[in-house]
């Protein structure tokens, strides 16, 4: 089941980024250092059903897929799997008002709502992965921490985009090399 998960988190995490990047150029004014990866699918976005529903439903349903899979060999992995599921189901369902702020209508405070499972629930995974997997999962956990705090300070003309991509990075290799070491072990 570990192989089917790092299979399947990998799969993921591929056709976000190659997704993110496609959908990037062929938005007007996107700029992925500033931009969040939510602002690709907000409402009025030229792509935002694509996004929603070719993006982050199916990235979605491979996590939660993922987190079924590890459900019955580590449950911080699976937590994890399901945390950053929310994050993208939250997203296809709920897209972010223009420009993403931290405050707007309730469809933005759902969708901020499912960031903060993603990261905060996330990190929390992470945590507790690090005390079986090592140091390197308190890393990330600190970087998805901090990814909340800064996503919700920084302003939308500044760096966010670089913060969420790095956090995001965090994340599904920290999913993809726990699975990894929890294959290993068994």
């Amino acid at each position: 089941m570990t192989l089917a998960a790092i299979i399947v988190t990998t799969v993921a995490g591929l056709y976000l980024a190659a997704s993110i990047v496609v959908f990037g150029r062929r938005t007007p004014g996107y700029r992925h250092g500033r931009n969040t990866i939510s602002e690709l699918g907000e409402i009025g976005a030229p792509h935002q059903h694509a996004i929603a529903y070719r993006v982050f439903l199916p990235v979605g349903v491979l996590l939660l897929a993922a987190a079924g899979l590890l459900v019955g060999t580590s449950q911080a992995a699976a937590g994890l799997a399901f945390c950053i599921a929310v994050g993208y189901l939250v997203a296809a369902f709920f897209p972010c008002d223009p420009g993403s702020p931290v405050s707007g209508s309730a469809r933005q405070g759902v969708h901020n709502l499912g960031g903060a499972v993603e990261y905060v629930g996330g990190g929390i995974a992470l945590l507790s992965l690090a005390d079986t997997h090592g140091g390197l999962f308190r890393l990330a956990a600190f970087a998805a921490f901090g990814a909340a705090l800064l996503l919700t300070i920084l302003p939308s003309t500044s760096v966010r985009g670089l913060v969420q991509r790095l956090a995001e990075a965090c994340l599904f290799v920290a999913l993809v090399a726990a699975a990894a070491n929890l294959h290993a072990g068994a």
